[in-house]
């Protein structure tokens, strides 16, 4: 019998597209993306917030280019970014008036790493094809790649009546949902056909068919794939708010990582008032991370509380560890190799904690209800100390500090 752990299926091999130092595609790690929700035009609100999801591990950005100000904003914005230190890829949102704001505003469409098309909203009529391939045009003269991003909530009329249309001919016809998710598979590979025949190359393509529906995100992304080699870009539209949202967007972008299906995702939470934008990237990171796909950041292992666990110390001590090393993992990352495999296990009573935290490169047991209070440390499966008092959470932090300084490399150093 084998021991070794369960994984997801094989990629589902799509080709390599490149935006600016990230490369995209089933050779390539699956690529944590976000979007901003500043206006464009303020070319500071809008470059720190990017700042921010990058620091935060979002790896590509979107922003929103609406208007003449936000497209001779986008250069102010790369400036203002290479000041801080900041170099991530940003994506151009186009909507209705692409083609003009590429062409009106060179400098906007030079500095971009990728722009995204939405096919249903380029122009309607005889406009849109010659919009459409203006778009393109502008990406094979300044030799960007394209996202081409089909939406239920904006599809292309004229597909989704020529679908009807061929559906009440058949014999027998097929309900209204699968007439949609064909339409937008459909939709998708078409202006993806479209964009080759006005010189885009394939390998200068990515495609996505986003809904707000899990069950036919999951069946539209499967006839997708299925029928294409470009790669895929991953996200349920529209999730929702809080807990809505972060669960939506799991059980959906669940079912298609596990089965090899997308090479970049992103988690569209509405924000809580006042809440962090970074929350979706962090969401993105921890369904790859979990999922055994990708490593961000040091996990921590807690249990959830019962009866013996009538304190909440072990509660507030995850907690804080847990901010911990979200807090140094930009250091950490900046200095050592492989500290993001870390694994960490803050536990609640004798029950479980004693295994989880052998399990773990740095575990805590701490006492329950009734027990002794004492709170052993487990290094790499041994005990190793064990701590008392009421400074336990500094102690704690400081023997992580400590096992992370000897045990990593550091970057530049031979090992």
């Amino acid at each position: 019998m084998s021991n070794s752990p369960a994984s997801a299926a094989s990629r589902h091999a799509t080709r390599l597209v490149r935006i600016g130092k990230i490369a995209v595609g089933s050779a390539a790690p699956i690529v944590v993306q976000s979007m901003t929700n500043t206006d464009t035009a303020d070319h500071i609100a809008t470059a720190l917030q990017i700042a921010q999801l990058a620091r935060a591990g979002s790896e590509l950005v979107r922003i929103t280019v609406n208007n003449d100000e936000s497209a001779k904003a986008v250069p102010k914005i790369r400036e203002q970014l290479l000041k801080m230190n900041v170099d991530v890829p940003i994506i151009g949102d186009f909507h209705y008036n692409g083609h003009t704001l590429l062409k009106d505003n060179p400098a906007c469409a030079e500095v971009l790493d990728k722009y995204r098309i939405n096919p249903g909203n380029v122009g309607k009529g005889a406009k849109r094809d010659t919009q459409f391939a203006a778009i393109v045009e502008m990406a094979c003269k300044y030799d960007k790649p394209v996202r081409i991003g089909v939406n239920w909530g904006s599809l292309d009329q004229s597909v989704l009546a020529r679908m009807m249309d061929d559906n009440a001919a058949r014999s027998e016809p097929w309900d209204a949902g699968r007439v949609m998710r064909e339409a937008l598979v459909v939709s998708a590979l078409e202006s993806a056909q479209a964009a080759e025949a006005v010189g885009l190359g394939a390998d200068r393509i990515i495609l996505s068919c986003k809904v707000s529906s899990v069950q036919d995100l999951i069946a539209t992304y499967r006839e997708l794939a299925r029928r294409c080699d470009y790669p895929l870009h991953l996200g349920l539209t529209e999730a929702g708010m809080g807990s809505k949202g972060i669960v939506a967007s799991t059980a959906a972008l669940s079912v298609l990582l596990q089965e090899g299906i997308g090479d970049t995702i992103r988690i569209s939470l509405t924000p809580e008032p006042n809440g962090k934008r970074t929350e979706e990237v962090i969401v993105a990171q921890e369904i790859l991370q979990t999922m055994g796909l990708r490593a961000f950041t040091p996990m921590v292992t807690a249990c959830p509380g019962c009866g013996r666990t009538t304190s909440v110390f072990f509660q507030e001590l995850a907690q804080s560890v847990q901010e911990y090393v979200r807090e140094q993992m930009p250091v950490w990352r900046e200095h050592y190799d492989g500290v993001e495999n870390l694994t960490l296990a803050v536990m609640g009573c004798v029950v479980n904690g004693p295994g989880e935290s052998k399990h773990a490169n740095i575990g805590i047991s701490l006492p329950g209800t009734g027990e002794t209070p004492a709170a052993p440390v487990y290094i790499d499966g041994e005990k190793a100390m064990t701590l008392r008092g009421d400074n336990i959470a500094n102690e704690f932090r400081s023997i992580l500090d400590n096992y992370v300084a000897t045990k990593y490399t550091k970057k530049g150093v031979a090992a």
